[in-house]
């Protein structure tokens, strides 16, 4: 019998996998992670390592009559996770912390985890699928069924050897199913709400944080605009993002939106929608996924969760990409990324550039 390490949050998704891939014939046990201090997490609900939540892990495993282990990695989660976060809004970019969350936590060293128990497979609750092809030899990561829910995008950094030992059970249900199911089961999570934001921000206040965190009042700048006019002052660069429009703390008698921003000076530069468009961006840090060699490829970009798929034609030469889209891409932000498809196969991602902007 195969064995999987299963990370379980307390919500719907996982304890939904749980079932699921015991109904497969998997020995399951599932795996709560405790990534940062009780008295940080326990000021907010519906978050992922609250220990309101992680009780809920252990009782729907009771329920299930499986075993339930709590990890704790506080210090890793700090080192590279938190302080990353903090460090890339403090130079000025826009990080995504669930990304790295994903590639260094639960298929790093969750997955080291199952591994040095002797378990053949981690496994989560992401609406995402698994396929290995024949053809190039390569695991592919790919879109799950229920396309609202799709979270391929946060996953681009998987590599080989973790989509090869990873499990996602829930690819081939939507949502709604995965409720049904809990609710078969009477699970107690069938009507928890899904979790939001940034877990370890509970009030999304990322500026309040960002201080609290590293202890240092953030140096104020300027608003500027495309010709370096001066038209007021800010309480920092990291209160913002490209693309944003609103709670700029200005008013200019029309619509701007933060065009740039540069942490060095202190300059957040404003303009008009117009200027927000790129037809051209760099990335770096670029992670394969189904493509295995450097070259020119037509793939279709998505520059953040919530954005459009956009075509592109995609020139790859190391770990750096340079994208030329078909027609302008609305707000691409620095420390975003941008992730590549082929279909329904993630192809590539990368990290947006400060210069792309």
């Amino acid at each position: 019998m195969k064995k999987v390490l299963l990370g379980m949050s307390g919500g719907v998704d996982s304890s939904v996998s749980a079932v699921l891939l015991m109904e497969q014939g998997y020995e399951v046990i599932g795996c709560s992670l405790q990534l940062y201090d009780a008295d940080a997490c326990s000021i907010r609900e519906g978050g992922c390592c609250t220990p309101k939540d992680i009780c809920d892990a252990k009782s729907m495993c009771a329920s299930l009559g499986i075993k339930h282990i709590t990890l704790s990695y506080q210090d890793m989660f700090r080192k590279y996770i938190i302080t990353p976060f903090v460090n890339t809004y403090l130079e000025g970019r826009t990080p995504n912390p669930c990304i790295e969350c994903n590639y260094q936590m639960k298929f790093g060293v969750m997955l080291d985890t199952a591994e040095e128990m002797g378990y053949d497979y981690a496994a989560t609750g992401h609406y995402a699928d698994i396929r290995f092809n024949d053809a190039t030899g390569r695991y592919e990561l790919c879109k799950a069924k229920d396309r609202a829910k799709d979270q391929t995008y946060v996953l681009y950094r998987l590599t080989q050897h973790q989509l090869a030992h990873t499990l996602f059970p829930l690819a081939g249900y939507t949502k709604p199913e995965i409720r049904e199911i809990a609710a078969k089961h009477d699970l107690i999570s069938s009507k928890k709400p899904d979790s939001q934001d940034i877990c370890f921000v509970p009030d999304g206040d990322y500026a309040g944080y960002i201080r609290r965190y590293s202890g240092n009042e953030e140096k104020g700048g300027v608003f500027a605009d495309k010709e370096g006019n001066i038209l007021g002052t800010h309480g920092g660069v990291s209160r913002f993002t490209v693309g944003q429009r609103k709670g700029l703390g200005i008013a200019l008698g029309k619509p701007v939106f933060v065009v740039s921003k540069d942490a060095k000076t202190g300059v957040v530069t404003l303009g008009d929608e117009r200027d927000l468009y790129r037809r051209e961006i760099d990335l770096e840090d670029v992670n394969l996924v189904s493509l295995a060699a450097d070259g020119e490829y037509r793939l279709n970009a998505k520059i953040r969760y919530s954005a459009k798929e956009q075509p592109c034609t995609a020139l790859i030469k190391g770990d750096k990409a340079h994208i030329i889209f078909d027609d302008e891409a609305r707000a691409p932000a620095p420390g975003q990324a941008c992730v590549l498809y082929d279909g329904d196969a993630v192809a590539a991602g990368g990290v947006i550039t400060a210069d792309s902007v």
